[in-house]
């Protein structure tokens, strides 16, 4: 039977294409739509193995992208002159998609300032005088980067590809049950062992589909709860999952809620 995850962790795919036309470095107003496409599609077939649910709204996306690049590659038509000799821009068909993008960006900017004094408000107390002994701490607060998920599902789609060209001629189907919660465990083990510190590839070491999916999803959970995050030493160089301070130095919680 087939069985559907959500994870509230996509923003949709305009979002994605503002962290592609970002980490490609491409200029919002002359979108290389090739280029662009490419990276979509890696980024939807990732969605597709995970079985996300959200999928759907990318794909229509994606069906745009494939349009808009069809019709850059037809011929261009003619400039209308006017009588008075002014004549009419030729129309690109990136222009609709560019609107969009802007305005989403706007938007996601505007909702990004009233999220940062939402939480400026929130130091902000009325009551009367009071002592109040507040134990000393250095934990800062790890606002949420968007971008990261996106980046750890391109991760994804690479490792998928790298495992199909080691995949073994014949195998035997079995099936497989596997909690997220344990691997999340195990995948906070795994990076205690390491020093706190593990290649993002090497925690899908099975082969076996359930596995990888469970793992990845516990990856995105964890980084949910703050225990881990994402580094890159430089933009395109493979990712790394880092344990958080309080986490490495803590022991492992028996069981996660």
């Amino acid at each position: 039977m087939a069985y559907e995850i959500k994870v509230e962790v996509f923003e949709g795919p305009l979002d994605l294409l503002l962290h592609l036309i970002n980490r490609l470095e491409i200029d919002i107003y002359d979108i290389k739509m090739t280029e662009i496409t490419s990276q979509y599609m890696e980024h939807v077939r990732a969605m597709q193995v995970l079985e996300l649910n959200e999928a759907s709204e990318y794909l229509v996306m994606a069906a745009t992208l494939l349009s808009i690049k069809s019709k850059m590659l037809l011929p261009t038509m003619p400039i209308d002159y006017d009588l008075d000799g002014s004549y009419e821009d030729e129309f690109d068909p990136r222009d609709e998609l560019v609107n969009r993008l802007l305005e989403y960006k706007r938007f996601k900017e505007a909702a990004a300032g009233l999220k940062l004094k939402e939480h400026q408000q929130s130091h902000h107390f009325t009551k009367l005088p009071s002592l109040i002994e507040i134990e000393p701490t250095d934990k800062e607060l790890v606002l949420e980067q968007q971008y990261e998920v996106y980046d750890l599902l391109g991760a994804f789609q690479k490792m998928l590809k790298r495992k199909m060209l080691q995949k073994p001629l014949s195998t035997r189907i079995t099936k497989t049950e596997v909690s997220i919660k344990d691997q999340m465990q195990q995948v906070v083990s795994r990076l205690k062992q390491a020093k706190g510190k593990i290649a993002f590839e090497t925690l899908f070491d099975s082969s076996e589909k359930a596995v990888v999916i469970a793992t990845f999803l516990s990856v995105l959970e964890l980084m949910k709860r703050q225990m881990i995050h994402v580094t890159q030493s430089q933009n395109f160089t493979d990712l790394e999952i880092e344990l958080t301070k309080e986490v490495l130095e803590n022991e492992l919680e028996s069981e996660f809620d």
